[in-house]
């Protein structure tokens, strides 16, 4: 063997010993919150991934679209446990050059450097900390029984996985994040995690002022949030809830019990004010600006066999936006759908009015973002596909997609294991509800790929993928080994058949 050739085999082994490559989705997980989204999404193009077996130092072969050469980077956790970026590379003529460039640098830095100090960046508070982590002395009692759920039980590992990443994102600019998450604000705290998750996913730079909760740039266009959600009322009459069994009650539950459950999270964000008198939409970086209402349905948790109202209370929304009943019908075969102005909602002594786009100063509300998807399982789904699953635990979900046939009516079911080579997407379950009056209205490229619903000249629109996922439902299977999980749902289809059932009692 020549003295080139046993150099380059000699480098090879030790690139080998020392780096990898990982999936697109593990590397997306582990830096959703690190880089720019202009120079992620303009200036280079992505090319590989790389980290050290251990995962404590990452890497990345790009493009610079500008020059065409090629670069890398190399990203290590700061003192929070983000990774952040720490070393570039750039000018490099190929992208093998690139990728023994990089992948020469995470062996040095691996040997050489204080991984530790290495991811430094000097913005972060003095001490590390993990939002799942519960301080010492903490009466246990007092945790959310959801927060235990995905803390304690083993087949939750993906769900912990992908919060460990995503957390201390958020949690930094807030102090009381994670006492809040641990305990009573758990839903709310869901919510705001997976906003920022699928506003990432979309492509937007994202920083948490004071208020509103959530400040997003895409390539210089710039909107606020503020997340909501619907929780159980407690007291009142609302704490008298339905137990919807019959397609007549269930509608019945849509039509009134849920749009005043919507009303009241929506109109107390519409009019509150600081002590000064300012909205929402007139605070931080608002102003001028198009501005959000996020909203979520927790208000009734599924178990015991039955689905969390999550899952099936969204057709309620349009209803109380618009302020319009649709109805449909075919026509020498053609679907033609009816809008019919609502009657107030009424449930026992308490009646609101329909419509919040027409309510007065709703004009400063571009438009109202919901999906039934924030839940611990869309965690889980996120850290199993970045291939985080826990052995002998197997994720299926069941449930119904848009239906893209011209005229078609129903929606089509779908039903899977969830596994690293499984599609989804953060923002796949998003729906966007235009304000028709707004002011400062949205535009539809900035919430590209997700569900998008108008209503003009009396007339409703929606818009979205083909593919687009209206609901589901997440059964957890344990104590099948992996070997045997094949064979099992392929011979069990009466399982699949119950799983499916639970989704189609529905109106």
């Amino acid at each position: 063997m020549g003295e080139a050739k046993r150099k380059s085999k000699t480098r090879n082994m030790l690139y080998d010993a020392t780096s990898r490559t990982i999936s697109t989705p593990r590397f997306d997980l582990y830096t959703i919150g690190t880089r720019i989204s202009w120079g992620h999404h303009v200036l280079a193009e992505d090319l590989s991934y790389w980290s050290s077996h251990d995962e404590r130092v990452l890497g990345l072969v790009c493009r610079d679209r500008t020059d065409d050469d090629y670069g890398w980077i190399i990203f290590a956790r700061d003192r929070v446990g983000r990774f952040r970026s720490v070393l570039v590379g750039t000018s490099l003529p190929s992208v093998s050059d690139a990728e023994g460039a990089l992948r020469q640098e995470i062996a040095r830095v691996i040997a050489e450097e204080d991984l530790v100090q290495l991811g430094v960046q000097g913005d972060e508070p003095n001490t590390p900390f993990d939002v799942l982590t519960v301080p010492l002395g903490t009466d246990k009692t007092q945790l959310h029984p959801f927060f235990r759920v995905l803390s304690e039980n083993p087949e939750r590992a993906p769900g912990r996985a992908t919060i460990k990443e995503n957390g201390p994102w958020l949690a930094p600019t807030d102090p009381h994040f994670v006492r809040e998450f641990q305990g009573e604000g758990f839903n709310q705290r869901l919510w705001e995690m997976y906003l920022w998750a699928a506003f990432r996913d979309l492509g937007m730079d994202v920083t948490q002022p004071e208020a509103p909760d959530f400040h997003c740039n895409r390539l210089g266009f710039e909107f606020t949030a503020e997340a909501t959600t619907v929780a159980p009322s407690m007291s009142g009459l609302m704490a008298t809830h339905p137990d919807p069994k019959t397609p007549e009650e269930m509608r019945e539950f849509l039509a009134h019990y849920m749009p005043m459950k919507f009303g009241s999270a929506l109109t107390a964000k519409l009019k509150k004010k600081t002590a000064t008198g300012q909205s929402y939409w007139q605070r931080g970086a608002a102003p001028g600006r198009p501005f959000i209402l996020a909203i979520a349905d927790y208000h009734k948790p599924g178990g015991d066999g039955e689905l969390g109202s999550m899952t099936y209370s969204g057709s309620a929304l349009w209803l109380y936006l618009y302020g319009h009943r649709l109805t449909w019908k075919h026509v020498n075969g053609k679907l033609v759908i009816t809008a019919t102005k609502s009657a107030d909602h009424a449930y026992l002594e308490k009646t609101v009015p329909s419509g919040f786009f027409d309510l007065p100063n709703a004009e400063h509300i571009s438009a109202v973002l919901f999906t039934n998807a924030a839940t611990i399982s869309k965690f889980d789904r996120m850290g199993i596909i970045a291939g985080f699953k826990a052995s002998g635990t197997h994720f299926y979900r069941i449930g119904y997609r848009h239906d893209p046939t011209p005229h078609a009516a129903e929606p089509k079911p779908f039903h899977g294991e969830i596994t690293e080579e499984t599609k989804e997407r953060w923002a796949d379950e998003l729906q966007l509800f235009h304000n028709p009056r707004a002011l400062h209205p949205i535009p539809i490229e900035l919430f590209e790929g997700t569900a998008h619903h108008f209503f003009e000249d009396g007339e409703p629109h929606s818009i979205g993928p083909n593919d687009r996922i209206l609901g589901s439902y997440t059964a957890i299977i344990k104590g099948v080994a992996d070997e045997d999980w094949d064979a099992t749902i392929q011979a069990d289809e009466a399982m699949k058949e119950a799983m499916k059932k639970r989704l189609t009692r529905r109106p």
